[in-house]
């Protein structure tokens, strides 16, 4: 993914509950690009069986990366589904026993997408690459190869390199979202969550400047837990200060279980933690 590519890198555990984390995101860079609703609608489509087929087929029930590149390119949206496992083949004459076909979903994957291209091999990990138009169109020659290679992924942590600080908004509320969504809380609860993110991400292109911006989520134990940034020295004062609502004497960081800002590699990172409480966030008692 180059400077001047709107885009995203995800990097996540390949288990099917992380599935619905890259749906969404990748929808949301496909409307921020201007993708059509029914295009939206098939990528979704692809992208899910593309990742389903490494959840079911690449690490035979072990743990193993799933990573998903998807970038800008020539009035569409190219999206390369990755795995690092032992490879996986699809072979018309042997369907897997007991498992589920990975003939049926490279089949809509090529029905739906514009383009299509599958490769790797045993003990080569697997890359099914994709490209779908912002418009309706035909049919276009397949993306080049640019298999990157495997990096490890701690617990259940998702990495999103997200290209620009102009598109936190659509990736951030839909990525926490969908796990909020996923979680053992109230539905008021997941309103507060989504309130506290769409404020933060409407920031956004103010408060990182240019470049990439780093977005972590773990999605364990007790709750949510983000990284956001990195952030030039002073902006994260300046993003939480963003958050007051003087006319109520309150601020919106009270939505959070925890807010703060911390130092690391580059700059200031923002950390918010939404905890599994069903009568709500923690400093609201």
């Amino acid at each position: 993914m180059s400077d001047d590519q709107k885009g995203l890198l995800i990097t996540l555990p390949a288990k099917p509950e992380n599935v619905a984390v890259v749906r969404h995101a990748v929808a949301g860079l496909a409307e921020c690009m201007g993708m059509e609703e029914p295009g939206v609608g098939d990528l979704k489509t692809i992208v899910t069986e593309a990742c389903m087929n490494v959840v079911v087929h690449a690490y035979d029930g072990e743990p193993g990366p799933l990573q998903v590149e998807a970038v800008e390119e020539d009035a569409g949206i190219s999206v390369v589904v990755r795995d690092f496992g032992g490879g996986i083949r699809p072979r018309p004459d042997a369907p897997d026993a007991g498992r589920p076909s990975l003939r049926i979903g490279l089949t809509l994957i090529a029905a739906l997408s514009g383009s299509f291209s599958i490769s790797g091999g045993l003990g080569k990990g697997t890359e099914i690459a994709m490209r779908m138009p912002l418009s309706p169109g035909g049919r276009d020659e397949p993306p080049a190869d640019a298999r990157e290679e495997a990096e490890g992924v701690s617990g259940d942590g998702a990495e999103v390199t997200i290209g620009a600080p102009d598109m936190v908004a659509p990736v951030l509320g839909r990525v926490v979202g969908a796990l909020a969504a996923r979680r053992r809380i109230t539905v008021d609860r997941i309103s507060d969550v989504t309130l506290l993110t769409d404020a933060l991400a409407a920031r956004a292109p103010i408060a990182f400047g240019d470049g990439e911006v780093f977005l972590h989520v773990a999605d364990g134990d007790g709750g949510i837990d983000l990284r956001l940034g990195p952030l030039p020295p002073g902006a994260g004062k300046d993003l939480l200060d963003g958050l007051a609502l003087p006319e109520v004497g309150g601020t919106l960081e009270s939505l959070a279980d925890e807010l703060r800002i911390e130092g690391g590699s580059g700059g200031e990172y923002l950390l918010v933690r939404f905890a599994d409480l069903a009568a709500g966030p923690a400093s609201s008692g």
